[in-house]
């Protein structure tokens, strides 16, 4: 409710609805980290009726607020506003009065958003205040996107006369960028990729087709391809919008922009690349309002959360959190950070590049055109007075002996790599070329994490895997009598997948005297695991079977993932 809005919520809680300042800011640690608006909040804790907030949202605003929403919206209403705007802006066409169209909004505080509204409807249009989930559920009945809408807003391209091989000027680029159908196009792949919660968005040229395809829960899925003469146009326009340089294609660009999609701020990392078939982008979402910054939320089981919370609150040492890309590295990081973000120690971050941005912490992006790398700003670091640092990735031997020799002076530094298993860290450090004695006197422990799809609770049902598969698991058919395993069916909930969410599995590795010893003799990564299973540490494997019996995911997703 009102996610992106919390500075306004607690001004209008404070001055209106006279709730004692020490009071709201007992809720501030819980913005966001929980995954919880400030709205929400203090409906949920009992300071607020949920009408009575809406209605001081309304006087903060100067708007009017919409008591009765019709049970059942004309059609002739819905169609004032076309559907890729409607999803993008997050509104809901309920009335007309006079000369102005009346809409309701998931983000009434938008400041640009009848102004914007205006323009592109190309009518006066009046904001009214609603529920924001009476918003989204409305732009799901009125609004569901189909293929029938690309189809719709590209019938209105003249496409046919667009030459691929021509080298078209900037004004010309710039001119197909600007067409409204392809600004309309675009603004509703990229709502339907967030409304469906999509990590990525990739834009694929081919030599007979244009793919464009959305990565949800770790897996891609297509969409009804547009025509491949609109490559370029719809191409363009993305390059325009994350402020590329327009007529350069042929080396690779990147570029961040912060844009309002469905009625809250999201971060787009945009990445281009030049293909024999022309430029292939790939949008990373970074919608920090779908993403619950909280070690509470992450989904550790509970032995593995204490441990993790023993090693970031030691006063100095290495936590170290490996994976493939993709599992969730960054998540896990960002939320130890916010749970260190306290008014008694400063923290600072060097990333590659920022993906969210955490009030109280100094964070610095990786600029490698000016010479400012993760060693370079890890040796800044020490001359600013932090307690914890974090380090976007340690890529090789000068970060890596940096964030030991700050760790080693009174600094907690916590960081990633790119390694299988937990155990596999001690040995990519020791392959960069960092001596054993350091990483034994340094090292506190190293959390190894993958993402698996979730069962759909919808259509989840029970059945009995074959032979095969519990034998690639290790188990034995007879002593499962007692179990069940669960998949799904398919439904219109997941997609027709069967998988709805990811969770998380984990390997946690405590670093014991024993295994300091161990680390110190530079003995094999066999040893260590061996020693550490001895010591209690499960396997990623074992963790995902744990995962399969609570009928959370499936054999597959394990095997797939472990």
């Amino acid at each position: 409710m009102f996610e992106a809005r919390n500075e306004s919520i607690f001004e209008i809680a404070l001055k209106q609805l006279g709730i004692e300042e020490a009071m709201l800011e007992e809720l501030r640690p819980s913005w966001a980290g929980a995954g919880k608006s400030m709205a929400s909040l203090l409906v949920e804790r009992g300071f607020v009726e949920k009408d009575e907030l809406l209605d001081s949202v309304a006087v903060f605003l100067g708007l009017r607020r919409c008591l009765n929403i019709p049970p059942e919206i004309p059609r002739g209403i819905i169609d004032l506003i076309d559907t890729s705007t409607a999803r993008m802006y997050g509104v809901i066409p309920v009335g007309e009065s006079g000369p102005f169209i009346e809409v309701i909004a998931i983000d009434p505080f938008n400041p640009q958003l009848v102004d914007d509204l205006d323009f592109i409807v190309g009518r006066s249009t009046r904001i009214l205040v609603a529920d924001p989930k009476d918003v989204e559920d409305l732009l799901d009945v009125y609004y569901r996107t189909s293929d029938r809408d690309y189809v719709g807003i590209l019938e209105e391209v003249d496409y046919r006369n667009v030459d691929l091989d021509t080298n078209l000027s900037v004004d010309d680029l710039l001119s197909m960028a600007g067409e409204t159908p392809i600004i309309r196009f675009v603004n509703l792949v990229l709502a339907q990729a967030i409304n469906d919660k999509a990590s990525d968005i990739h834009f694929e040229p081919f030599e007979k087709d244009f793919k464009i395809r959305y990565r949800i829960d770790g897996a891609l899925y297509e969409m009804s391809p547009p025509p491949k003469e609109l490559t370029i146009p719809i191409t363009s326009r993305i390059k325009v919008i994350g402020n590329l340089n327009i007529s350069e294609r042929r080396i690779p660009q990147d570029g961040k922009v912060r844009l309002t999609v469905s009625g809250r701020p999201v971060d787009l990392r945009i990445s281009t690349l030049p293909t024999q078939f022309g430029e292939s982008v790939v949008l990373r979402v970074l919608d920090q309002s779908a993403t619950s910054l909280d070690l509470n939320n992450v989904g550790m089981p509970e032995d593995v959360l204490e441990t993790v919370r023993e090693a970031i609150t030691k006063p100095n040492g290495i936590f170290i959190v490996t994976g493939p890309t993709g599992s969730g590295k960054t998540t896990t990081l960002y939320s130890c950070l916010k749970e260190l973000n306290v008014v008694g120690s400063k923290l600072m971050t060097v990333e590659d590049p920022i993906e969210y941005e955490i009030d109280g912490i100094m964070q610095v992006a990786v600029n490698h055109a000016v010479g400012l790398g993760f060693a370079n700003a890890l040796k800044a670091f020490l001359r600013q007075d932090p307690d914890i640092i974090m380090v976007g990735e340690i890529r090789d031997i000068e970060t890596a002996q940096i964030a030991i020799q700050s760790s080693l002076t009174g600094h907690l530094v916590l960081s990633t790599l790119h390694t299988n298993d937990a155990p596999g860290a001690i040995t990519r450090l020791r392959d960069m070329g960092v001596e054993p004695f350091l990483i034994a006197s340094s090292l506190e422990a190293v959390l190894a994490q993958r993402l698996l799809r979730r069962v759909c609770n919808d259509c989840r049902r029970s059945y009995m895997p074959s032979l095969g598969m519990l034998t690639q698991l290790d188990l034995d058919p007879g002593t499962l009598a007692e179990n069940e395993f669960y998949n799904g069916k398919g439904c219109a909930s997941c997609a027709n997948t069967g998988y709805r969410g990811r969770l998380g599995i984990f390997e946690m590795l405590e670093i014991s005297e024993s295994l300091r010893e161990k680390i110190n003799e530079g003995v094999p990564t066999i040893t260590i695991r061996d020693m550490a299973l001895q010591q209690g540490m499960r396997m990623l494997r074992e963790d995902g079977i744990r995962n399969i019996f609570t009928g959370t995911t499936t054999i597959e997703e394990v095997l797939r993932y472990t």
